[in-house]
């Protein structure tokens, strides 16, 4: 219980820092539009998007607000017990996901601030990042439980049925 409740402060502590990024953002950003961070590879650039990534679903406020809404209600299973991989994959999506759900509910888009210069991406922000960071995490925490299961199938289906060694 007591790593459920750390993972979910975890969780608060990245919502916190994106909540203060996207403050930043607006106070140094809004009237320049613009400043190098990485000359020809990142800048600050002030966006709000009222989508998602890559603008999907733009102008489906009440949609993206319910469905990020599920999956924060998901990262309840922080209160679970997980292999620590998950565990830190739920704590960077549920932090990612609450700090663009409160843009979302405030004010109906989402500040976004990093864009690469060195490729055609959209521009996007700490929660975002969290959020993709997390979702990979995910991923890679269920093909390596995939492979010990069929390591231990693997394993059983070799032992000798009969009791001899």
């Amino acid at each position: 219980m007591l790593v459920g409740i750390l993972s979910i402060l975890a969780a608060a502590g990245l919502t916190l820092v994106d909540q203060l990024i996207k403050l930043w953002a607006t106070v140094e950003l809004l009237p320049v539009g613009s400043k190098p961070f990485i000359p020809h590879v990142l800048e600050f650039y002030y966006l709000l998007n009222d989508g998602m990534s890559f603008s999907m679903l733009s102008g489906k406020r009440t949609l993206l607000v319910i469905v990020t809404g599920v999956a924060v209600l998901a990262g309840m299973l922080l209160l679970r017990k997980m292999p620590r991989l998950e565990r830190a994959a739920w704590i960077l999506v549920v932090g990612g996901g609450v700090g663009n759900l409160i843009d979302r509910i405030r004010t109906g888009v989402v500040v976004d601030y990093l864009n690469c210069l060195f490729i055609n991406f959209p521009v996007f922000n700490f929660a975002d990042v969290c959020i993709c960071v997390g979702v990979g995490l995910l991923v890679l925490s269920l093909l390596l439980d995939m492979r010990r299961e069929q390591k231990a199938k693997q394993q059983k289906g070799s032992a000798p049925t009969d009791g001899t060694a």
